[in-house]
């Protein structure tokens, strides 16, 4: 939320009640963030670049041709203190007498186009200019660049540019504002919470200085223009209000109100759509105007057309309108705007229109959300509307625009002013305990300062009891409903800070014991935080635009989506990861080690949803970093397979085999469990996946089902043996095999031979040359041997050695190299 500090101050009785030091920017950002409307920035806004600051207004006293250049001019420039400037000029329209703009040296100009120039003393062809005269282009004050900007003659010589032109200055404040609060999305809501906060804290009624008092409209005794309306959907629509103005000229707004409206980002567009938009910013109520002469039948109906209508809004795209959206049509059905949302594109105002008909409303907060998310319109006044508006002001504030259209544009009131408000809401009542209240907050709070901070927000008090107060609940705040609610709007008044913490604080300590699934999880992610891993988390919801057709047929789409960009239940870890994986990568983060645990989401039908805990390994970069002993080397398919191996190993799956695999979208090993169960693959991601998320350097993932791995480790029975206190024996093997024998194949044989002494086997050289043979390979492998009853002998080692030998030359046809 954007909020100015000059308009915000508008509201304030500055200078009445209300002292101006109370309120400078930096003491109103806290209170803003006292109150809850935590204040993210606060930054000066110039309305051009830089202010115009050392550029001044000068007079040329004289003006002669360039001896060297024909298109340049020698001028005297006075600027109302020491001695006049000598400027260089290239303008066609320079001229003695002349009142203009000069940049003097040292200042730095602004153009409209291009970078910024600093001034500097400069010799141009042969003659000493200091400073610049400039046009209007050059300064950023509009796009000529015919000849220098001429002023009027009564311009006073030294008078800085930015006074003479009055530039707009301001602070402007971003407010990181919670969904909850509907009634601060405005500057006079805001301007409330500041009266609140410093009536309480100063002990005075200091009240907001509303504009929506005393706007009382006149209708036109000779020109008519009434218009019908009729509500037919009262519950999507509960009250609805409008009013005609003829003869409105559609222009150019005022300075100030541009001068508001692009101080808080808002392009200005003209004096009728600057005005609702300045209203909405205002007031947090949107408004809309209808070219009055395109209301067919003179009538408004509020009603749903049929499923399937096409329906053109103002971006000029055909919609399918769904029978749940809300429509603002004509005499004849035929749809205007989708109310609430979006205004259609042949009945907006134009620059041809010349009789307006301004509309104000109340939507139901739940039709518009489910309309603007269906069209994947997200407009300013859906936000409003689907948080809920304040139903109590629709009149008053239409009264407000109306004033406002006819001060910019003219025109005269042509109809009374109609409200349809068929069932007249109550306000909602609540009672708050004193109990209750110290119980929440801690704080004891006397029922006058109860009393006085909500009625300062817009509460009604209504009764008192032994040991409760009941208040109203103001339309503006829809959001409070609980007796809690009430207790956080005293509190935030109050300020937080202001509870008193107690000298002595009683807590019992935690002793919750991890279960045998969260004490797996917790040993695997200690284990990859030492391998130099980090844990991250990724958003579920996904976009559909990542996955093949087939795959979104079998995956959860979601029915109300936060954005078109976010409308599908993950079906796969990969594309979150990668996401992440190019944040990082876009900040120069390129080595990176990331690891997951999440969920996948999947459909067999309407109603038959699944999921899957999966545990993804990301691994992308150097695994060495280079230095002056070895270059660096990139992080490879072993260096991760041996991870998830380890992984499982210290989980107690022993029974791992990874075997080749290759698909689509991943290159390297399937792992597999006892031989048959997959329960994941690791390797090198897919070109073409990186290619489709922007990443140019290779990536390696480890995606493992998480489900599958928890039931068999917590079917492994625990065991524990005594360490052995023989020692153990190495023996080392080269084998010279064909390329085509894997490891993997070695380590089936070794178990068919069925040494119980056998240890472990490890291999820690390949080396391939043409003198092995064609097609030839050599593999040394270490083999550790150790007896948990006695020493071995040589002749024991030698003949398991042996076994081993006869066991590779006949089943892998292995030459024992020796």
């Amino acid at each position: 939320m954007t909020i100015s500090y000059k308009w915000l101050c508008e509201y304030l009785p500055v200078g009445e009640s209300l002292p101006a030091e109370l309120v400078e920017p930096e003491k109103l950002s806290k209170i803003l963030t006292a109150v809850g409307l935590e204040v993210e920035s606060l930054d000066y806004y110039e309305s051009l670049k830089g202010g115009l600051k050392g550029v001044v207004i000068g007079e040329v006293l004289t003006c002669a041709k360039h001896p060297d250049a024909d298109k340049l001019s020698i001028t005297t420039v006075s600027i109302g203190e020491g001695e006049p400037l000598q400027i260089v000029c290239g303008a066609p329209n320079v001229a003695a007498g002349q009142k203009v703009v000069v940049a003097t040296v040292g200042s730095t100009i602004y153009p409209s186009t291009g970078e910024p120039l600093t001034m500097k003393k400069a010799k141009i062809r042969g003659v000493e200019s200091h400073g610049m005269i400039c046009a209007e282009d050059e300064i950023g004050m509009g796009s000529s660049h015919a000849g220098i900007l001429v002023l009027d003659e009564k311009a006073v010589p030294g008078t800085p540019a930015a006074e003479y032109f009055q530039l707009y200055t301001d602070w402007i404040y971003e407010i990181g504002l919670t969904p909850n609060r509907m009634d601060a999305m405005s500057h006079l809501g805001v301007a409330k919470d500041v009266c609140a906060y410093l009536s309480h804290h100063h002990k005075k009624h200091i009240a907001v200085k509303t504009p929506l008092k005393n706007n009382s409209l006149k209708a036109s005794e000779t020109v008519k223009l009434p218009i019908e309306v009729v509500i037919e959907n009262t519950e999507a629509c509960q009250r609805y209000a409008g009013v005609s103005i003829a003869g409105v000229t559609v222009k150019e707004s005022p300075d100030w109100l541009k001068d508001k409206l692009k101080s808080i980002g808002l392009r200005p567009i003209n004096n009728i759509v600057d005005v609702t938009n300045f209203i909405l910013h205002e007031t947090g109520q949107p408004l809309h105007a209808f070219d009055a002469d395109k209301i067919a039948g003179g009538k408004v109906l509020v009603k749903n057309l049929p499923e399937g209508t096409p329906f053109v809004t103002l971006d000029e795209k055909e919609r399918k309108l769904n029978e749940a959206d809300l429509m603002i049509c004509n005499a004849n059905s035929e749809g205007m705007c989708i109310g609430g949302v979006f205004g259609g594109l042949h009945s907006g105002v134009s620059d041809t229109t010349t009789n307006i008909f301004l509309e104000s409303a109340w939507f139901h907060p739940v039709s518009i959300r489910k309309t603007s998310f269906r069209h994947g319109l997200r407009t300013d006044a859906a936000t409003r509307f689907e948080k809920g508006v304040d139903i109590s002001n629709t009149v008053a504030v239409l009264k407000r625009a109306a004033a406002l259209i006819l001060e910019t544009g003219g025109g005269e009131i042509a109809s009374d002013v109609v409200d349809v408000y068929p069932n007249p809401k109550e306000k909602k009542q609540v009672a708050i305990k004193y109990h209750y209240l110290k119980k929440l907050s801690g704080k004891n709070y006397h029922p006058d300062a109860v009393k006085q901070i909500l009625e300062a927000l817009g509460f009604e008090f209504i009764k008192e009891g032994q040991d409760d107060l009941w208040f109203a609940v103001p339309f503006s705040k829809p959001d409070i409903s609980l007796p809690a609610d009430i207790v956080e709007e005293i509190m935030r008044i109050d300020g937080y800070d202001n509870v008193e913490i107690p000298a002595v604080i009683s807590m019992a300590p935690s002793n919750d014991l991890l279960g045998p699934e969260e004490a797996l999880k917790e040993k695997v992610a200690n284990y990859l935080v030492g391998l130099g891993f980090n844990e991250m988390l990724t958003n579920s919801i996904t976009n559909s635009k990542y996955y093949t057709a087939e795959v979104v047929a079998g995956g959860v789409k979601m029915l109300n989506n936060l954005s078109a960009d976010l409308d599908m239940l993950r079906p796969s870890m990969m594309e979150t990861g990668l996401e992440s994986i190019l944040n990082n990568l876009n900040r120069k983060n390129n080595q990176l080690q990331l690891f997951e645990f999440g969920k996948t989401y999947h459909s067999a039908g309407v109603g038959n949803y699944s999921e899957k805990r999966m545990l993804t390994l990301f691994v992308t970069g150097e695994a060495t970093n280079a230095h002056w002993r070895s270059t660096g080397a990139p992080k490879d398919l072993f260096y991760l397979k041996a991870a998830v191996a380890n992984l499982l190993s210290i989980i107690g799956l022993q029974s791992v085999q990874l075997i080749p695999y290759s698909s689509d979208e991943l290159n390297g090993l399937e792992v597999l469990l006892n031989g048959k169960q997959s329960i994941g693959v690791v390797g090198f991601i897919g070109n073409a996946k990186l290619r489709r998320f922007d990443i140019k350097q290779p990536v390696l993932m480890a995606n493992l089902n998480w489900d599958s791995i928890l039931t068999a480790a917590l079917q492994q029975k625990v065991s524990y043996k005594e360490l052995a206190k023989y020692p153990a024996v190495e023996r080392d093997l080269a084998l010279v095999l064909d390329k085509a024998v894997s490891f993997a194949q070695i380590e089936a044989a070794v178990q068919q031979v069925k040494l119980p002494r056998l240890q472990s086997m490890r291999l820690f050289d390949v080396f391939e040359s043409d003198k092995l043979g064609a097609g030839k390979k050599s593999l040394a492998i270490k083999f550790v041997f150790q007896d948990a009853e006695k020493t071995l002998t040589d002749s024991d080692v030698e003949s398991m050695v042996g076994k081993l030998m006869k066991t590779f030359e006949k089943e892998l046809q292995a030459e024992i190299r020796k």
